[in-house]
């Protein structure tokens, strides 16, 4: 009997030592915000450990790294940023890390457009928000296989798979994103939103996104601007002004106030929601976006 029970014991300690070692040989990887995080664990699968840095509902735009960020950058072998200006903080980061992980820019091959004029942020010329366009997420979703498959070759094949999965399902979105604009009346595709995240959403479906701020959070809105978009909503006749999770909302509703344009619910910018929100993943934001604006342009 004793004999038995030592041979169970130590096929129990076997699996736990088996188990122990397989979450050791997973890729740590480190995406620098939600939804990029979102692709890469599409993308990743079981073959990582994937470590966020500015976390749901959290607004990279104004983010303040900790000293355990840089930590978590220490122990990755891969980290992933969106680029374009994005992460203004994530170059000293990562100085400051110490990493030698390669470091994938999930937005390299994206043909970027203008900005707005955000005050006192590193954005550039480029719009960052680029994932707005499903086209573009695409291109995100390439550069993330590549990324893991070089940082872990062993995983090609899954890393490959799950990718063509993943494309397979954005095509469908970027489907029916285009269905729902169509049943738009083509004057009626002009919303007013928090700040300017939506450029490449325009550029690529043809809503017209009007923003009192410019791409980024920080940036503030000047009473000129705000009369201005004001005296715009009223003479073309806007019939919705829409908030976003990561902005204070107060602005949008005094636009609202003052234009007597309604409120067509919140749309998700930079961030996702958490699991019980609406927008818990990348597609998930996507759809309720779409259907938030055509229920709001089409009643």
């Amino acid at each position: 009997m004793s004999k038995r029970l030592l041979f169970a014991a130590t096929v129990l300690c076997g699996v736990a030592a088996s188990t122990v070692a397989h979450a050791q040989e997973k890729l740590q990887a480190v995406a620098t915000f939600s939804i990029l995080a979102d692709m890469v664990q599409n993308v990743g699968g079981d073959r990582i450990a994937l470590t966020t840095l500015v976390g749901r509902n959290a607004d990279a735009h104004v983010y303040s790294p900790a000293p355990a960020d840089a930590r978590k950058l220490s122990h990755a072998k891969v980290v992933f940023t969106n680029g374009l200006g994005f992460e203004g903080w994530i170059n000293r980061l990562i100085k400051a890390s110490g990493t030698k992980a390669p470091v994938v820019v999930a937005s390299r091959g994206v043909k970027p457009r203008k900005g707005g004029h955000a005050q006192g942020h590193d954005h550039g010329d480029a719009d960052p928000h680029a994932w707005q366009s499903v086209a573009n997420a695409k291109i995100y979703v390439g550069n993330i296989r590549d990324g893991l498959v070089a940082a872990d070759p062993a995983g090609r094949a899954v890393y490959e798979a799950n990718a063509a999965a993943y494309l397979a399902k954005l095509d469908a979105l970027d489907k029916a994103v285009r269905a729902a604009v169509e049943r738009v009346p083509a004057e009626r595709r002009r919303v007013i939103t928090s700040h300017d995240a939506f450029g490449y959403f325009k550029d690529a479906y043809g809503i017209d996104f009007i923003a009192p701020q410019g791409v980024s959070t920080e940036s503030e809105v000047s009473a000129r601007d705000l009369a201005r978009i004001i005296t715009q909503i009223k003479k073309q006749k806007i019939p919705a002004v829409f908030l976003e999770n990561i902005v204070d909302q107060r602005l949008a509703k005094r636009i609202a106030d003052e234009t007597g344009a309604k409120i067509g619910g919140t749309l998700y910018s930079d961030a996702l929601t958490d699991e019980a929100g609406d927008a818990p993943t990348y597609i998930d934001l996507i759809r309720h976006n779409i259907k938030a604006l055509s229920d709001a342009l089409t009643s």
